[in-house]
């Protein structure tokens, strides 16, 4: 089966452990291991982001080994605080060294999954595509883009997007990124991000024929949702 999930925020060594804001994070890691344990290996996980503290690999390690003793092939794609992110061969050659394969990257590239592919980018959150954040913001539009067209020539059967960055939140819409969905004829996005109470403005269900979900991993209770069987 193909599960989803967002926004580990994993600290293993210690530093930003998740459980100083209590509530839903009091024992967050127990509840990550708890929520994987339905899982088994022959089950694929996309994370959508945000899925470790660490400043590079080096300091990321004891999270991805972390990860490694979950049930489950994991697919990783960028989010705002993932400040471990290196180029894709780089990540990958990390893996490959530290015996981490159960770990691969969704990042300018699609993967097939049954009759459907999976794409998607980090994405960018502004309702005003200005200066720097602008260049930023662009780039993840070719992306985008690109990781849909892979996908469209691995399969002709539906395209799943995961993204990190919400493009639609409350009465917000990311109109260049919702003209690419459409173009491709998407229709089911799975994002995160959203914590606290941004959650209580997430837009889920379908808007413009697209269905949308946010799967923050406190949204979600810690436990990946499935996405297909």
């Amino acid at each position: 089966m193909l599960y989803v999930i967002g926004d580990l925020h994993l600290s293993i060594r210690g530093g930003k452990e998740m459980d100083c804001f209590g509530g839903a994070w009091a024992g967050y890691v127990d509840k990550i291991r708890d929520g994987f344990s339905a899982l088994t290996d022959d089950d694929t996980v996309v994370l959508c982001g945000d899925t470790s503290w660490g400043m590079n690999l080096p300091s990321a390690l004891p999270d991805f080994l972390f990860l490694e003793t979950l049930p489950g092939h994991k697919i990783l794609l960028k989010g705002n605080h993932d400040y471990f992110w290196d180029t894709a061969a780089k990540q990958t050659r990390f893996f490959r060294e530290n015996g981490l394969r159960k770990l691969s990257l969704l990042h300018n590239n699609a993967y097939a999954f049954g009759n459907a592919a999976l794409c998607g980018t980090r994405g960018w959150f502004l309702d005003q595509d200005a200066g720097a954040d602008g260049k930023i913001f662009k780039r993840e539009l070719i992306r985008l883009r690109a990781s849909l067209e892979k996908g469209r020539r691995l399969t002709d059967g539906e395209l799943i997007v995961f993204l990190h960055y919400p493009p639609v939140y409350e009465t917000f819409r990311c109109e260049e990124v919702l003209a690419i969905l459409r173009e491709f004829g998407v229709r089911r996005c799975y994002y995160g991000h959203l914590h606290g109470p941004g959650r209580a403005k997430a837009v889920e269900g379908t808007a413009g024929g697209i269905l949308f979900r946010l799967i923050s991993a406190d949204h979600l209770g810690f436990r990946p949702v499935p996405v297909l069987i």
